[in-house]
């Protein structure tokens, strides 16, 4: 079975990357760009104001290897 991702913030999706070991490698207006060792740079384009529906969550987590016990 799968996991339902609830939405949520930038923010709070940013800060739990950064906590599993991702680094700003450069960034352009809201455009991050993510790096962390063994896994493809990852963008990250979303504004504070934003929010995050559970289909996009899902697929962050599926590029990223967030989990849902790391928000």
């Amino acid at each position: 079975m799968s996991e339902k991702w609830p939405s949520s913030k930038p923010s709070r999706v940013l800060k739990a990357l950064l906590k599993i070991g991702w680094k700003i490698k450069s960034q352009s207006g809201s455009h991050k760009q993510l790096e962390r060792a063994g896994w493809a740079d990852h963008t990250f384009a979303w504004h504070d104001s934003d929010e995050i529906g559970p289909v996009a969550m899902k697929k962050i987590g599926k590029k990223t290897g967030l989990k849902l016990e790391d928000l």
